[in-house]
């Protein structure tokens, strides 16, 4: 009988063990179909991170279209404090959280800029939940390019849905929110500390 090579067994060995590790790498999202939760989302637990201005990026520039077929760009809200809420409809999480966005929203009026941003649905799915969560402030549909994900994802990327991202008035991430805002005084304090960080 033919011995395999060394290097061939050695290969084969390697091959095996990857295969065998991957097997064991956590997939959330292999996880829930295996349930069968349907739930087709990751989800965060609500872990804060803010960064001090030296810890902060370049600043993030994105546009698109929004739900109402009109058109948001980053460039215009500069010079304020800007908060991006990636969501879609039906996220169990996204839902929790509505209020709590635009509570804020309402109490900061004009004074700070609002924007969602749908990964995942069309107008027609979007705008229903827009309508029966009250939220006043647009979303750019995200799902068929992608470009504000990306436009994100060397930085500080949106790596679960909901993430609710908050830029400092030049455009820079200041804070993250990764997963479902638990409450309110968590995205005010982070809000209201950055309006006055530069007043």
């Amino acid at each position: 009988m033919r011995r395999m090579p060394r290097a061939a067994t050695v290969l084969a060995v390697g091959v095996a063990s990857v295969v065998a590790l991957a097997g064991c790498t956590a997939d959330p999202l292999a996880e829930q179909y295996r349930e069968g939760s349907g739930k087709n989302y990751i989800a965060g637990d609500g872990t804060v991170a803010e960064f001090a201005p030296d810890q902060r990026g370049e600043p993030v520039e994105f546009d698109g279209t929004t739900v109402d077929g009109g058109t948001f760009d980053s460039a215009d809200a500069l010079g304020e404090v800007t908060v991006v809420n990636f969501w879609y409809a039906a996220c169990a999480p996204c839902r929790a959280e509505a209020p709590i966005l635009e509570s804020v929203h309402e109490e900061y009026g004009d004074d700070v800029t609002f924007v969602g941003v749908n990964v995942r649905d069309q107008a027609g799915t979007a705008r229903p939940f827009e309508e029966d969560y009250g939220i006043t402030y647009p979303s750019i549909l995200d799902v068929d390019e992608g470009r504000v994900q990306y436009a994100f994802a060397g930085q500080v990327p949106a790596a679960a849905v909901p993430t609710t991202l908050v830029l400092d008035r030049e455009g820079r991430v200041a804070a993250r929110i990764l997963g479902q805002i638990q409450d309110e005084s968590i995205l005010d304090s982070i809000v209201g500390d950055l309006v006055a960080e530069d007043a």
